[in-house]
């Protein structure tokens, strides 16, 4: 039981450093040679902004998450996870109750103390360097929002996982893996349709030239697209993106109204091209079948994990519990997230490169290079990360990476 509290605390002081360490490298990189590609990508004071903006959220992500560290080990070192058991097992002797209630508790309480580091990021860094839109009566509505989803939907989930634990125990993470697996197909079909209006207003893109394009493009690569919507982002920032969701029958193709106003139309249809690509390349279906197979295994050794008392007893509690012993191996797991998450980057920057070649090759790599550049320019991007941090950070090669592996393709046609 002690070995199992002190690994816990090791694990997230390993989490902890070496996160900082990755920092201090990525900043030892600021003022490098611009490499060849990206010369006069910015101009000196567009320059120096992006190295203060860099300097800036490095410095406050180092204080934001040493006080997460103090205080999640200050609270592991008051056997806190035991009291807010014990408050919640004096309330109801309802299992499912008590999770809701534990878990509850913690989120509120986590997200509360993150708020003035979450107003300090969006009003002051943020406004700062000209990229907020969002304000106080926003920001609230979409806390407000945010809770009750998390409540709604994290609750029924959580209430039904606990219900399959104790009615099944052996098997409840089949049980639990069907449940989920299936809410996270769903949403991958329907989340721009269920989720998205409740924080945006999307609208179908009007007829005119840029429609045209895309939908002349689409023709060309044999690609069926009827649902084409712009999304009111510059609500909140001005940062551009798009994103292709869904399957089938319900494939959705979103653009940021910033995306527009930033981008050439032939620019707008070559970052698309690119999207298409990833479902042309079988990537989205990839990235589902993948996302649920990990969940199986997931599930499978927390079953196994659950049935150890000593996990419990590790943050406080006498016996084996579910919602307790969730939270340990949840700490514990850690290093194994470490590892498939640096794998899944992997596959994921091999997935862009394939994306980029296919909009490269059908559309123009030029249009999708000056594409890059003027979102890596818009959102102050840095051009020379240290190689470490984009091995374990980056889902993306960077942009340099990119550039460079797209003019080979040109060289080859």
């Amino acid at each position: 039981m002690t070995l199992i509290f002190y690994l816990i605390i090791a694990i997230l002081i390993f989490d902890y450093a070496l996160e900082r360490i990755l920092d201090g490298l990525n900043a030892s990189c600021m003022g490098q040679a611009i490499p060849h590609d990206l010369m006069g990508l910015y101009d000196q004071q567009k320059y120096d902004a992006q190295q203060l903006y860099q300097k800036t959220n490095t410095r406050f992500t180092l204080i934001s998450s040493t006080f997460s560290l103090l205080v999640l080990l200050i609270f592991l070192s008051l056997s806190g996870f035991s009291y807010v058991h014990n408050f919640a097992a004096g309330v109801t002797a309802s299992p499912i109750i008590q999770a809701l209630i534990f878990f509850g508790l913690l989120v509120m309480a986590q997200d509360i103390v993150s708020i003035p580091f979450q107003l300090y990021k969006t009003f002051v860094i943020e406004e700062r360097f000209g990229f907020n839109k969002i304000n106080g009566k926003l920001f609230v509505a979409d806390k407000i929002k945010g809770w009750l989803l998390l409540a709604v939907l994290g609750g029924s989930v959580l209430s039904i996982i606990t219900w399959f634990y104790y009615q099944t125990t052996d098997m409840f993470w089949i049980y639990a893996w069907l449940l989920v697996g299936g809410i996270s197909l769903f949403f991958s079909m329907f989340y721009s349709q269920l989720i998205v209006p409740l924080f945006n207003k999307q609208t179908e893109l009007e007829d005119g030239e840029l429609k045209t394009a895309i939908e002349d493009f689409a023709a060309t690569v044999d690609f069926s697209v009827k649902d084409i919507f712009v999304l009111d982002g510059s609500k909140r920032s001005t940062k551009a993106n798009a994103y292709f969701t869904g399957l089938g029958s319900k494939k959705r193709i979103v653009l940021f109204d910033t995306l527009i106003n930033d981008l050439t139309v032939a620019e707008v249809v070559a970052v698309l091209a690119h999207e298409i690509g990833h479902y042309k390349k079988k990537h989205t279906l990839q990235g589902i079948i993948v996302s649920i197979i990990q969940m199986g295994v997931l599930f499978y050794l927390l079953s196994i994990f659950l049935e150890q008392a000593v996990f419990s007893q590790a943050l406080g509690v006498d016996s084996a519990v579910f919602h307790v012993g969730l939270v340990a191996f949840s700490l514990l797991y850690s290093p194994v997230s470490l590892l498939t998450g640096l794998l899944m980057n992997v596959w994921s920057r091999k997935n862009e490169y394939q994306a980029d070649d296919f909009a490269a090759t059908s559309f123009s790599g030029k249009a999708l290079g000056d594409a890059l550049k003027k979102l890596s320019l818009n959102h102050l991007s840095n051009l020379t990360p240290h190689p470490a941090y984009v091995f374990f950070h980056y889902s993306h090669p960077s942009l340099h990476q990119r550039l460079v592996a797209m003019k080979a393709v040109s060289n080859r046609k």
